[in-house]
């Protein structure tokens, strides 16, 4: 395994030559140069998309953790490679930065990339806080022209086209509740999330002090670093990894602005293995729309699996693997069941970024919708962690 002096070289080497780069003016068909901060697990999965589409060429990596510069490597051999990610943002040649680090450290990485002048495919949950939002926010206004992409990935499947469809085309009647779930379940001894810590994960492999962001400064912890999805200081929990997905989705099919009030309860139920979010819990959220929206949780089994059910008076919307409508017969006789047909590659969302990139219009998770599933997320954990209701003051745009 390389250590970081190794990686501190191949930084050197390189910045000269990326320094004078110019940058390309971009046609339809012009092949884009992509780059991306944090090429861990995720960062991994999305470099295969964005390597799967059509004229793409994947030139650089920034990491803190050594093994993972060596792992995007192993997947775009001819790339550059830094622990500094603003080595990576200094190449000028460079179009579009995707960004996959833990969530607390999305604001730093998201506002220089823009300030870099780079396009963005931004990693969910989008901003870890109110704060980091509206710093988020006044980076992207004052980019103009820089399409910046939410991974919020379900927005640019078949099922979103089926959503719209079904909604522009058949009865609801008064939609007042959405019913979501997503529960999963591992064999015993294998925690949610849990990863192993490396040999190598050490303060010589791994930039300690940049992984900390804006957090107080904690001695080296390795168990931390790895499995940084257990702690309040880097994660939001299952709230920032799924109920983002299932939020995203509905909030942009029916255009759904940030709740009023949510109330979130909860608890350590099954793993007691030092992490600090919980393996179970019930997120209410009251919409200014005169709906009621509620996701349930947890790890210790898999049957309700996901789920999302729109209810209307006059007609019910079903999502699991398919879309679904069904007419309330009490109301609508006259309808016929309709299951959606649209299909999705898996590269679709990132394709999208990249045809906006070159054809310009608004890509299928903008900035604004990432911004209102983020704070419905943040209203979520607050009300968790502070054992309370939380509202939305949409004057002042603070959790109260």
């Amino acid at each position: 395994m390389g250590s970081r002096r190794n990686f501190l070289s191949t930084v050197a080497s390189g910045l000269a030559t990326t320094l004078a780069a110019p940058g390309a003016v971009l046609g339809a068909n012009d092949r884009l140069r992509v780059g991306i901060i944090g090429p861990g697990a995720r960062g991994q999965e999305i470099m295969h998309w964005a390597i799967a589409c059509p004229n793409i060429d994947f030139v650089a990596a920034a990491d803190i953790y050594t093994r993972r510069l060596e792992q995007a490597k192993a997947i775009a051999p001819n790339i550059k490679t830094y622990l500094d990610h603003r080595y990576l943002l200094d190449d000028k040649s460079i179009d579009a930065v995707l960004i996959a680090t833990p969530q607390h450290l999305h604001c730093e990485h998201f506002t220089a990339a823009l300030a870099a002048g780079k396009h963005i495919y931004q990693e969910k949950t989008m901003a870890f806080t109110v704060a980091h939002a509206k710093k988020m926010r006044e980076a992207y206004k004052a980019a103009k022209g820089r399409v910046v992409q939410v991974g919020h990935q379900s927005c640019s499947s078949g099922q979103a086209t089926d959503a719209a469809r079904m909604l522009a085309e058949e009865p609801m009647g008064k939609i007042t509740f959405i019913h979501m779930c997503q529960y999963r379940n591992t064999p015993h001894g294998k925690p949610q999330w849990s990863r192993p810590v490396y040999p190598d994960m050490n303060s010589e492999n791994i930039l300690w002090k940049q992984f900390q962001g804006d957090n107080p400064d904690r001695p080296f912890d390795a168990n931390r670093y790895i499995n940084w999805r257990f702690f309040w200081d880097y994660s939001g929990g299952n709230v920032y990894e799924n109920m983002c997905h299932q939020v995203s989705f509905w909030y942009k099919a029916m255009k759904l602005q940030i709740p009023k009030s949510v109330s979130m309860t909860g608890g350590l139920y099954l793993w007691k293995d030092g992490r600090e979010v919980p393996d179970s819990m019930c997120v209410s959220m009251e919409q200014p729309e005169e709906m009621i929206i509620t996701w349930n949780s947890g790890f210790g089994n898999d049957k309700l699996g996901v789920t999302e059910d729109v209810l209307g008076d006059d007609g019910t919307i079903q999502k699991g693997n398919q879309l679904r409508y069904t007419p309330q017969r009490v109301n609508v006789k006259d309808k016929a069941e309709k299951v959606g047909t649209s299909i999705t590659a898996p590269q679709a969302h990132m394709q999208n970024f990249f045809d906006c990139i070159r054809n310009g219009g608004e890509p299928n998770c903008p900035f604004e919708l990432g911004f209102r599933t983020s704070i419905a997320c943040r209203m979520a954990v607050e009300s968790y962690r502070q054992q309370r209701m939380v509202k939305w003051d949409a004057v002042k745009e603070e959790i109260v």
